[in-house]
Formats: C-alpha cells, sequence, structure tokens
C-alpha cells in the first residue's frame, strides 16, 4: 500500500468513526440530556440509535473496509486479513475520529449540556460507565459484549458475500447486518457496563470530555477508562482466535 493509499485509508477510518461517535454520542445526549425533545427516549432508543450510528459510520468509509473498531482491527490483523500498517493507521484514525465526533456531539448539543445538572449524566454521553462497579466483572462483560460482535463479522464474511476489512460485499447493505449485531448487543448486553464494545469509541470520547469547556463536567473517571479498551481488545482477539474452530467446521 503507498503513502498515498495509506492517507485516503486513513481518511476513511477517521470519517466514519467520527460519524459513528457523533451520532451514537448524539443519541444518548438527545435521551439524558436535559430539555431535549428525546429527553427520557430510554435505553431502547439508545441501542437504535448506536446500531443506526454503525450503519452511517459503515456507509462513508467503504474505502478502507470499514473497521472503526480497533477490537475488530486486532481479530482481522489475527486473522491476517489486514497488516500490521493498516491495523495501526486505522486505530490511529479511529481514536481522532471518535474525539471530533464527540466534541461536535457537544457543539450540537451545548446549550442542553449547560442546563444538565447531573455530572454523571453528562460524561454519559461521552464513555461508558458500569451500573455496577466491579472492574473484575464489568471486564468480562466487555469481553463477551466484543467477542460476540467481532465473531459475529467473521460468521458474515463466511457466507461469501461480505468482504471483511476491504471494500466490497453487499454495497450499501454491508453496514445493515453489523449494525444489528450492535442493536442486539446493546438489548442484550449493554445494562452492566454500556457496552462499549470499541476503544476508541470510549476513549476518543472521553479525552474529549476531559479537555472540552463543559459546564459542571465533573470527573472523566479515567479509573474505570481501561476496562473498554482492555475489555473490547481481549474479546476481538478471542474471537479471531475462536472462529476459524467454531465457525470454519469443515476444516477444524
Amino acid at each position: 500500500m503507498t503513502d498515498t493509499n495509506l492517507g485516503l485509508y486513513f481518511l476513511s477510518e477517521f470519517v466514519g468513526t467520527a460519524m459513528l461517535v457523533l451520532l451514537g454520542c448524539g443519541v444518548v445526549a438527545n435521551v439524558v440530556l436535559a430539555k431535549n425533545k428525546g429527553f427520557g427516549g430510554g435505553f431502547l432508543m439508545i441501542n437504535w440509535g448506536w446500531g443506526l450510528a454503525v450503519f452511517a459510520g459503515v456507509l462513508v468509509s467503504a474505502y478502507s473496509g470499514a473497521i472503526l473498531n480497533p477490537a475488530v482491527g486486532l481479530g482481522l490483523l489475527i486473522a491476517e486479513k489486514i497488516d500490521f500498517t493498516q491495523f495501526a493507521v486505522a486505530a490511529g484514525a479511529e481514536l481522532l475520529g471518535a474525539i471530533i465526533g464527540a466534541i461536535l456531539c457537544w457543539l450540537a448539543y451545548k446549550q442542553h449540556f449547560d442546563e444538565e445538572p447531573d455530572a454523571a449524566n453528562k460524561l454519559g454521553v461521552f464513555s461508558t460507565g458500569p451500573a455496577l462497579r466491579s472492574y473484575g466483572w464489568n471486564l468480562v462483560t466487555e469481553v463477551i459484549g466484543t467477542f460476540v460482535l467481532v465473531f459475529a463479522i467473521f460468521a458474515f464474511a463466511d457466507y461469501g458475500d461480505i468482504k471483511v476489512g476491504v471494500p466490497g460485499g453487499l454495497g450499501p447493505l454491508t453496514a445493515l447486518p453489523v449494525a444489528l449485531v450492535v442493536v442486539a448487543i446493546g438489548a442484550s448486553l449493554g445494562g452492566p457496563t454500556g457496552y462499549a464494545i470499541n476503544p476508541a469509541r470510549d476513549l476518543g470520547p472521553r479525552i474529549a470530555h476531559a479537555i472540552l469547556p463543559i459546564k459542571g463536567k465533573g470527573s472523566s473517571d479515567w479509573a474505570y477508562s481501561w476496562v473498554p479498551v482492555i475489555g473490547p481488545l481481549a474479546g476481538g482477539a478471542l474471537a479471531a482466535l475462536l472462529a476459524p474452530y467454531l465457525l470454519h467446521l469443515a476444516t477444524a
């Protein structure tokens, strides 16, 4: 891959992740911040909002194969579907895109952040946090949720219609099955931790929360920040290691 192509690869992952985080954090802001038209829409609205955010992010990042998640990228690296350079470039682009997407969300909801009295709700727009804080069990939840995501992505590839990690496949509909799996993970496994299932999605907005001049924002909860990074990476790696045995049964 030439330097020019790497630049386009970076840009594709950056734009896709910025779109994903803008819309994903946006639905949380709409539901939890004071005086919004979507206020009180509930957790299922957030699940669908994040799923549709993934759909939009994948649509606008076809050039790079719409990885949009370092945990997915690590799985693809282990499976030798991308090389280390592609993984590193994508991960950097995803983190930067997540920061920018979160900043754009803050700009869209600036007045509502100012009106919101609860600092925890403000942080919750940007990053995840546990319903019951127990780092070990929170980590287990993130590993399982991300395993489901990456394992399902490998399963889609087995049908021969969807090319994982490269452009092509089903065209615009390539985004749909991944989006629906994200909705399913949120609805079924999202309660304990808020289902980060993506290190960039959590860390990038947490950095944005830390640096933005948000009125009454409180702590960025860095003590918890390692869980939604390590857990998803471990889940993605585990899915890549087990997929050849659990999916490719004819060759096991």
